[in-house]
């Protein structure tokens, strides 16, 4: 049995919601939930985890007990997707500290280049399962 894993995202971020459907689509054995950071069920697990409840300009993986943020969730993600994508784990070696600047530099820029929406995302009905 696979275990899912929980992935916090901006809900008002363009960025983000793209990177969800991205998610989505190769998720084919089902292992990922999602959740709004600004949602009650992505507060309940930003407090849960001592994460700050404020501030949205990171992607959280919540694995069992563990979480990831910034790059090491990214990279923790990919490594659950098949084929290609899966290789992309390999960016692990790379510094975190470099890593993370560079996640930090675009997160602190994604409504300047990507935008934002004035809500959260709303699920479609097919995909309403996978949202928490």
């Amino acid at each position: 049995m696979i275990e899912n894993k929980v992935i916090l995202f901006d809900g008002v971020c363009n960025l983000c919601n793209s990177s969800v459907n991205f998610i989505i689509d190769r998720d084919k054995n089902n292992i990922f939930k999602f959740a709004a950071l600004q949602s009650e069920a992505g507060k309940n697990f930003l407090c849960q985890f001592s994460l700050n409840e404020t501030e949205f300009d990171s992607v959280v993986l919540i694995s069992g007990n563990k979480y990831f943020v910034k790059s090491d969730a990214a990279l923790n993600i990919v490594k659950e997707f098949p084929g290609f994508w899966k290789t992309l784990y390999v960016f692990r070696i790379i510094p975190l500290s470099f890593r993370n600047y560079l996640y930090d530099f675009i997160a602190h820029n994604r409504y300047k280049i990507f935008g934002r929406k004035d809500s959260c995302r709303i699920p479609t009905p097919e995909l309403k399962e996978k949202f928490l």
